[in-house]
């Protein structure tokens, strides 16, 4: 990438809200139905059929807002935003123009070099989705699938201040991460429930003015977005170099070459012929109602790994990992309440927990192992009833079945030996096999210590405790 350029990239995400229903009508909102089985006269635009909007969809906004920092307006309306396409029944989009219900937010992100970057928020508004178009193979034809019209959407506009492709997936995945953690969104890339439009372009260093811009058009991955940007900042830089100037597009990135190609030229918006829609009153939001909704709003991601760091003592690494996710740390609290060493808790949420997960291809969620299961497995590792390597038998005997820790110790008989006459006996038919190895150690090949721990620990079937194990050994060798 030539440094004689600056990146300049603003993004448009659209997020698909967790409603029942539709925005302006009672249809289901559920993914995955047959084409055109969840429409009505008022998601088909018919003649006559007058919109309502969803409460809920209003809510949303306003959580999404405050999440963001932005002011959340006193008095919003619904626009007409004009214009044609086969999957757009109504031939206009419902949406907000002039006065949407949230303006002036911004996400602090964190840099490469280690700092922070604040990036501004313009606006966040409500709107309608369109349709979906889908096309033969043969290219003989396209057919239709009006499920998804009228869909509530939140348009989440940012101000240009990415100056990188790394900057501007900082930003996405922040912006993702605290509408999964409201539940406005299930944040779902591949099912188009949060995807992206990108304005790219690039100045001589020093500039003020703006280049012409290019927008890359609803790309539903953190690493096609990525690429996608990296591209086209290096076509048109291409263009430049070479004598020609960059165009005003909306360009489609194609993930198979990692190139971007032009889709249409880029509609200002005098084009859309935006006016107030004259079947939606304006929306009127009170100071309670917002004051109702700030109190009903979750701890969001950064609050809550400040205070995994500051109040339960772990590190940077353990807290990113907890809370990537709310269902996980929703998890991790709920063990946490039931038994409160915090590091022992984390430890095995992200070590043990997450190879299940991972190796069964299963969410947090569908844990077999519940987080009181959890706790009382690791209170038995804290009183020394069983050992943290017999814990790991245990624990994949409770991921195969309902019982919980206690029953499993019993049944199979896997109570620690801490009787130090037990251990001490098993420790001396040790030493008492291995004399040449004793002769090592007290000659000062202190790594001997491990091999007897390892014979002590398989004569006992992993059950003497370790600690007394140390203690005991150590005593027996020094003779």
């Amino acid at each position: 990438m030539s440094s004689r350029y600056e990146v300049v990239i603003g993004l448009e995400v659209h997020v698909q809200l967790l409603t029942q229903t539709k925005i302006f009508c009672g249809c289901s909102t559920r993914f995955g139905s047959n084409p055109n089985s969840q429409t009505c006269p008022v998601c088909l635009g018919l003649p006559g059929a007058l919109p309502v909007l969803n409460r809920q969809v209003a809510e949303y906004a306003i959580m999404t807002g405050l999440a963001t920092n932005c002011g959340i307006a006193p008095r919003s309306i619904f626009a007409r935003k004009n214009y044609f396409y086969p999957d757009l029944p109504k031939g206009y989009q419902i949406s907000q123009f002039e006065l949407p219900i949230c303006e002036h937010g911004w996400l602090d992100i964190a840099t490469e070099e280690g700092g922070e970057k604040r990036i501004g928020i313009t606006r966040i508004h409500m709107e309608e989705d369109a349709g979906k178009l889908l096309h033969s193979d043969d290219g003989s034809g396209s057919q239709v699938d009006l499920n998804r019209a009228c869909t509530p959407l939140l348009e989440v506009v940012s101000e240009p201040d990415m100056r990188s492709a790394d900057e501007a997936i900082a930003y996405l995945k922040k912006l993702h991460e605290i509408v999964k953690y409201l539940g406005v969104c299930d944040g779902n890339l591949e099912e188009g429930s949060f995807r992206c439009d990108a304005n790219v372009s690039i100045r001589p260093w020093g500039q003020k003015e703006f280049g012409t811009r290019a927008e890359l058009k609803n790309i539903n991955s953190f690493r096609f977005i990525k690429q996608a940007i990296e591209y086209e900042v290096e076509r048109q830089i291409e263009v430049i170099e070479d004598g020609g100037r960059v165009v005003q597009e909306t360009r489609l990135f194609n993930a198979d070459t990692g190139m971007t190609r032009s889709m249409r030229g880029k509609e200002e918006a005098h084009d859309y012929r935006y006016f107030p829609d004259p079947d939606l009153v304006p929306l009127v939001v009170s100071n309670d109602w917002i004051e109702t909704v700030k109190q009903d709003l979750p701890e969001l991601p950064e609050a809550k790994r400040t205070r995994y760091q500051q109040d339960l003592g772990l590190s940077d690494y353990d807290a990113e990992v907890l809370c990537a996710e709310r269902e996980l740390a929703d998890y991790f609290e709920a063990c946490l309440a039931l038994h409160s060493n915090a590091k022992l808790c984390a430890n095995w949420v992200m070590g043990e927990v997450t190879r299940g997960l991972n190796t069964d291809s299963i969410a947090i969620t569908d844990c077999p192992v519940s987080a009181e299961r959890l706790a009382g497995l690791l209170k038995r590792i804290d009183d020394s009833t069983i050992s943290n390597k017999i814990a790991k038998t245990v624990f994949d005997a409770m991921w195969g079945s309902d019982q919980a820790a206690d029953a499993i110790i019993e049944e199979k008989g896997l109570k620690q030996v801490t009787d130090t006459g037990a251990i001490e006996a098993i420790i001396d038919e040790i030493i008492a096999a291995n004399m040449g190895q004793v002769e090592e150690y007290r000659g000062g090949k202190e790594k001997v210590f491990g091999f007897f721990v390892g014979q002590v620990m398989k004569a006992s079937k992993g059950k003497a405790n370790p600690a007394a194990v140390n203690e005991l050994l150590k005593k027996k060798l020094q003779g």
